[in-house]
């Protein structure tokens, strides 16, 4: 588990049950590095302000995150973290790699508004 404010996913049945009973999810998957921890913080910003998305991060390394890892959306990713973000238990969207805040929000208002 990831040491973040987020809600975490754990198994693989906590994601299928995460995207399939919430209309608006954005999920990254990632670890505690350099690259992740400005998006955990970004997503820890703007909960507050995207009260029907709902916010959780998911350990790169666990063996359940192949849901992630393996998803169409992530081929030819390459770097961490792998940002999804779901609606109506589709991915919609997918990025790889650090992303600033106006990225994000860009993807959320284009995805969720």
């Amino acid at each position: 588990m990831l040491n973040t404010n987020l809600k975490h996913i754990t198994s693989e049945a906590d994601f299928k049950q995460v995207i399939e009973s919430n209309e608006k999810v954005m999920v990254c998957c990632g670890r505690m590095g350099p690259m992740c921890l400005p998006v955990y913080d970004i997503m820890e910003d703007l909960e507050e302000k995207y009260e029907s998305v709902v916010f959780y991060d998911m350990a790169f390394d666990s063996p359940d995150a192949h849901v992630i890892r393996n998803h169409p959306k992530s081929a030819g990713f390459m770097g961490l973290p792998f940002t999804y973000y779901f609606k109506n238990g589709e991915a919609v969207e997918a990025t790889s790699s650090i992303q600033s805040k106006k990225q994000v929000k860009e993807l959320l208002d284009k995805h969720f508004a």
